[in-house]
């Protein structure tokens, strides 16, 4: 009788299969699209964006940012614990070639309740600005002008926008570096004069996931015209500092971003948002101010 190992030896052992490509591409989108859900509400949650009742209007430009927030919106809108409607909506800005059929093509396709807003800010940006000046700024204020008072009009209490973990970080560094101060693009915020409520669901979202979902998507892109086409913005130099950053170091932008939201008051030098007067005082006289530190004048002290 041969040994019990020579006989299991002699027992050809079959290899599992290799997926076919098709099929590893599919389970590989259902994780992606299962992780975006799961950032996207969790944002919800963490920032209360989404009330019972609520009228979101998502803001959808055609670029891939937009498509993936109304996508995952709709998906969530199907169990989500309150009940509330999605409109998306279009500014068309009527720049030179722009092609008006594809998002109302798609947005029928997938059934969805939308409005195109028509509104020629294109030759505003075009005639206001000088050519190779940075029409962002402008843009942004008419095309965020149009979509607040189409909101107001129509009664939606919140407004979605499109932004990113990857957008947030870079407007934290931009207003760093170029603005000398310590803010960026909260995942929600009240509007100037106190009428809407911004929320961005994309919050926890990575870019580089963005744009993989979009590619399995096939999303129809609409590249835009205007802002997309200048590349010396501080936006983008401070974009290519943290691809730079996360190449040498991975991981590095989602550590700034989760900083983002462990601020610690005390431990920076802002004297409206910790009180160091009082910190270790002794006594119950005030303070001199910095006049009184500056202007080299004697001050009276009281004899031992």
């Amino acid at each position: 009788m041969a040994p019990m190992n020579s006989t299991l030896n002699a027992i050809p052992l079959t290899l599992a299969e290799p997926l076919p490509v098709a099929q590893r591409r599919k389970r590989e989108a259902d994780k992606l699209a299962k992780r975006l859900r799961h950032q996207v509400g969790r944002a919800i949650a963490d920032f209360g964006m989404i009330e019972d009742g609520d009228k979101v209007m998502v803001c959808l430009s055609g670029g891939k940012d937009s498509y993936t927030m109304l996508d995952v919106l709709l998906q969530l809108q199907k169990k989500a614990p309150v009940s509330f409607s999605i409109t998306a909506v279009n500014l068309d800005q009527k720049q030179p070639g722009f092609p008006e059929h594809v998002l109302p093509d798609y947005l029928r396709s997938i059934d969805a309740d939308f409005h195109i807003i028509e509104q020629d800010t294109y030759s505003v940006v075009s005639r206001v600005i000088p050519e190779g000046k940075t029409m962002c700024s402008l843009c942004s204020r008419l095309r965020r002008g149009a979509l607040y008072t189409y909101a107001e009009q129509h009664g939606f209490t919140k407004i979605a926008l499109g932004h990113h973990r990857d957008d947030m970080v870079n407007t934290f560094f931009l207003n760093l570096f170029f603005h000398a101060k310590l803010s960026g693009m909260p995942p929600k915020l009240l509007s100037d004069d106190g009428k809407h409520v911004v929320i961005r669901p994309l919050a926890y979202v990575r870019e580089s996931d963005i744009e993989a979902y979009a590619d399995a998507k096939q999303f129809p892109i609409i590249p835009c015209n205007l802002c997309g086409s200048q590349e010396n913005l501080q936006r983008k130099q401070v974009k290519k500092m943290l691809e730079q950053w996360e190449k040498e170091s991975p991981g590095r932008v989602e550590t700034m971003s989760r900083a983002l939201g462990d601020i610690r008051p005390s431990q920076l030098a802002d004297p409206k948002l910790f009180d160091f007067l009082s910190l270790g005082k002794s006594g119950a006289a005030p303070s001199p101010d910095a006049h009184a530190w500056l202007s080299g004048s004697e001050t009276p002290h009281d004899d031992d």
